[in-house]
């Protein structure tokens, strides 16, 4: 038996400390193998950098996924291609620096897609799935990130992907959704993790900047928020034998 806690996307310093501070504990209490955790803006709230991807390694993740922020700061492109367990999206054009996966200690696959629905256009996540799977056969255990906008984009992957893996864990809109469950066929399934950043803030920046931005319409750099922190993840445990999921919990901590 695995159990794997992903952590939803981490915004700023704010989310880094939540990690620092809470995910050891986590770790200890549960019992935890593996933490994977989206990472896509734990630099000042936008990309990441080397930097901050080793503070998070340093706190305990594993695996670092992403999305559409990633290029952000270009110091990080070429550690996408070096031994660091950093992933960007699989379904990204040939050629595209970077890999879409990675296999762990010969026990655990994490595989990190994004969505094309009101998001941009790539490769249709489906059918890169279904490539991916017709050569993927070891390990069983395969937890996949998809960072996608539309939530019925994420519900049909999800189901589509039932039962073929170990879950499927929604990333990108920093809202956690109250559907974490384990699907008919046996995959673990939440529709967004949720981010881990300031709660008093309008999705992980401040409030004001973003107001600001809504009403005038002139777009505009925004800062990560302040004050009280929210920790979001799921913890997944999957039967190493099948790669499906046997249990899905959700995580949420207040750091001060």
């Amino acid at each position: 038996m695995l159990i794997i806690l992903t952590i939803g996307d981490i915004i700023g310093s704010p989310g880094r400390r939540a990690v620092r501070e809470l995910l050891p504990g986590l770790k200890k209490q549960y019992g935890i193998d593996y933490v994977i955790a989206n990472g896509e803006n734990v630099a000042g709230g936008l990309g990441l950098t080397p930097n901050t991807a080793k503070e998070l390694f340093g706190s305990g993740v594993d695996v670092i996924t992403s999305g559409n922020h990633i290029w952000a700061h270009k110091e990080i492109i070429p550690h996408l291609d070096s031994k660091m367990p950093i992933l960007r999206p699989l379904n990204y054009p040939p050629g595209v620096p970077g890999r879409g996966y990675l296999t762990i200690e010969g026990r655990l696959v994490v595989v990190n897609l994004i969505g094309r629905t009101f998001i941009g256009n790539f490769e249709c996540p489906f059918r890169i799935m279904d490539k991916f799977l017709a050569i993927s056969t070891e390990p069983a255990v395969i937890i996949l990130d998809f960072h996608a906008e539309a939530t019925s984009e994420k519900v049909a992957l999800g189901r589509y992907l039932d039962g073929r893996i170990s879950a499927v864990m929604g990333t990108h809109t920093h809202i956690g959704t109250i559907d974490a469950q384990i699907l008919p066929s046996g995959t673990a399934y939440v529709t967004d993790i949720g981010m881990t950043g300031p709660i008093d803030s309008i999705i992980g920046d401040d409030t004001e900047a973003v107001l600001s931005r809504f009403l005038s319409m002139i777009p505009h750099r925004l800062n990560v928020g302040k004050g009280r922190v929210v920790f979001n993840a799921i913890l997944i445990t999957v039967d190493e034998d099948t790669g499906l999921a046997t249990g899905i919990e959700r995580i949420c901590r207040e750091v001060g």
